[in-house]
């Protein structure tokens, strides 16, 4: 029975990988330019000519490999939060959590435009510094003594939080010139707006730390996930390994965030999705969410790029699409 299970996980895994490719090789074809897929695989092997190759590495390539990076962190996040807040309907993007990363990168790409040339990597730590203050408050308003933080207010402080800020967010977009606001609510709506290796390079050493610690911890999550007073009697360091979760659930959302803009609940559906496919436990479920969320935004992304061309609709409006209802939906089953 145990080997079954196992298989079935695999086949899970394996399948949701091969639907990456399938998709890689759609969206690599979407644009002004078709490339077919033998001048995919002949350019990608050193082949084609000066042009495709242009197209592929400079254009297309980054672009799918940032919605990859970007949908596996935002997953993981949501997957980590729900799994020590014990609430299924914990999110970064619902939780606010999004909007405070957004936030510190809008005032310093508005206020300081260096930071889309030579300053890429302050970019991933101001949106992780944003989400981290945006944690802690939320935390904190959420806590009560003697009762600790309980799901359904930690939800409401959140939405609370993330609607503030979406207005604070306003007011400095009123400043802004023309091109500036374009490319702001652009970026809000939840675009793919790095669209090169620098950008690449900037979020792929927080996703390289961040989400193998996090593989590591799948067992303390598991832990976590039942009740306090078990996880300490079982030795777990409760509050510890919570903060630690946290950290580095929020590092994952903010950096995701700098080179993505405002996409919301991948972290609520992939996890619920895979849960629903191999069950809770978390050795299995993370390594399945991060395929699983990768996958969702390359396909937005593909779609949105795709249904109305030559104009482009961002990523996060796509996910939105499916991830509203779906939300509506879960907190209508919520008995807390």
């Amino acid at each position: 029975m145990k080997d079954r299970k196992v298989r079935r996980n695999i086949y899970v895994l394996l399948t949701f990988m091969l639907l990456i490719m399938v998709t890689f090789f759609i969206s690599v074809n979407t644009g002004h330019i078709r490339l077919a897929p033998n001048e995919v695989l002949t350019t990608l092997f050193g082949g084609g000519t000066d042009k495709q190759h242009t197209i592929l590495f400079d254009f297309r390539l980054p672009r799918i490999v940032l919605s990859i990076l970007v949908g596996a962190a935002l997953a993981v996040s949501g997957a980590v939060m729900q799994g020590i807040t014990r609430n299924a309907l914990a999110d970064p993007g619902i939780l606010g959590i999004n909007a405070g990363a957004g936030l510190m990168v809008l005032i310093y790409v508005a206020y300081f435009p260096a930071a889309l040339g030579g300053h890429l990597l302050m970019l991933p730590l101001l949106a992780w510094l944003g989400a981290a203050i945006t944690a802690t408050i939320i935390y904190m308003l959420a806590y009560k003594c003697g009762e600790g933080v309980a799901p359904t207010r930690m939800l409401m402080v959140g939405i609370a939080i993330a609607a503030g800020i979406g207005a604070f967010t306003i007011v400095i977009t009123l400043v802004l010139s023309p091109d500036e606001y374009q490319f702001v609510a652009t970026w809000m709506a939840g675009s793919i707006w790095g669209k090169n290796w620098f950008y690449v390079l900037a979020l792929l050493p927080f996703v390289l730390v961040l989400l193998p610690f996090v593989f590591v911890k799948a067992s303390v999550i598991n832990l976590l996930n039942l009740d306090d007073a078990l996880a300490n009697s079982l030795g777990v360091a409760v509050e510890k390994e919570r903060r630690l979760l946290l950290f580095a659930a929020v590092g994952l959302a903010g950096t995701a965030v700098s080179v993505s803009g405002g996409i919301g609940f991948v972290g609520l559906i992939a996890p619920h999705l895979v849960r629903r496919l191999i069950g809770p436990k978390h050795q299995f479920l993370l390594p399945t969410v991060a395929v699983v969320g990768g996958f969702l935004v390359l396909l937005a992304d593909t779609v949105g790029r795709s249904i109305i061309q030559p104009a482009e609709v961002p990523a996060g409006i796509v996910v939105a699409v499916l991830g509203a209802p779906y939300f509506l939906y879960l907190l209508a089953r919520s008995k807390k």
